[in-house]
């Protein structure tokens, strides 16, 4: 019984090493749990889906949603991994969006007093969005 369970730890640790290494030649940034419904975040991430890093920030500099301002941060964070990695850094035009996504978070229930003693339950939505960026000169390589 020890020696199969050993054998599958062994394999599930190759399978983490593996992981690892893949996330070293990737540039991403997280932020996880924002207040803010996953509908509404999407709205602003397909705004800048695919466009160039610094021109996706002066987008979100000047646009109007309130979820803009949490995206321009994350993607100033996505840049300065790359610029880390790279130990450079970015030129205006070398960088690009290659991926963004926004996922559902933990969703809080809360009561509100509605009429005849009732309670009427109000969802209270958070997301996840994570920002990956690339350099352009990667993609015409592959």
């Amino acid at each position: 019984m020890g020696v199969i369970k050993e054998k599958r730890r062994l394999k599930k640790d190759a399978r983490a090493a593996v992981r690892k290494d893949a996330l070293k030649t990737q540039y991403f940034a997280k932020m996880n749990d924002v207040p803010t419904s996953p509908r509404k975040m999407r709205l602003v991430a397909d705004m800048i889906r695919g466009m160039e890093a610094y021109k996706a920030l002066s987008v979100l500099k000047y646009s109007t949603k309130n979820a803009s301002n949490g995206l321009e941060k994350l993607l100033r964070s996505a840049i300065a991994n790359w610029e880390q990695k790279n130990d450079r850094k970015a030129d205006n035009g070398e960088l690009y969006i290659s991926s963004i996504f926004v996922d559902e978070g933990r969703t809080l229930k809360r009561l509100r007093p509605a009429p005849q003693g009732r309670g009427y339950r109000i969802r209270k939505r958070s997301n996840h969005v994570t920002i990956y960026v690339d350099s352009i000169n990667s993609q015409d390589k592959n």
